[in-house]
């Protein structure tokens, strides 16, 4: 993989994470927007990309990062929500929206 393939993708995990608290900060909070079918909507499908994302960096990026943990969590929950085991529990979202995005993009933003 290449540098800028990397760059690029670790430029589309920060935008969709801005995204995600963009649409957070309109309604409020996670809860409040996860309530609202076109923010729940939205933030589903940007946790899922950035899930499938992370999965694509290469193990490298991962390693040196110590990563490993994150990586895993991250498309879990992409599986979790794309393959909805018995309906998809909102606050195990809301969670991931709190506290684990913003270490994500402290990782990611360069």
């Amino acid at each position: 993989m290449s540098k800028r393939s990397t760059e690029a993708k670790l430029a589309f995990i920060v935008e969709m994470i801005e995204s995600i608290e963009m649409i957070v900060s309109r309604h409020g909070e996670a809860s409040h927007a996860l309530e609202d079918i076109e923010g729940q909507l939205a933030i589903l499908m940007a946790m899922t990309q950035i899930g499938e994302t992370i999965n694509k960096l290469d193990s490298h990026i991962i390693a040196e990062q110590n990563l490993e943990i994150v990586q895993k969590g991250a498309y879990d929950l992409r599986n979790y929500i794309v393959h909805d085991y018995d309906g998809v529990d909102l606050y195990i979202v809301e969670d991931a929206i709190v506290n684990r995005l913003p270490e994500l993009k402290k990782f990611y933003a360069r």
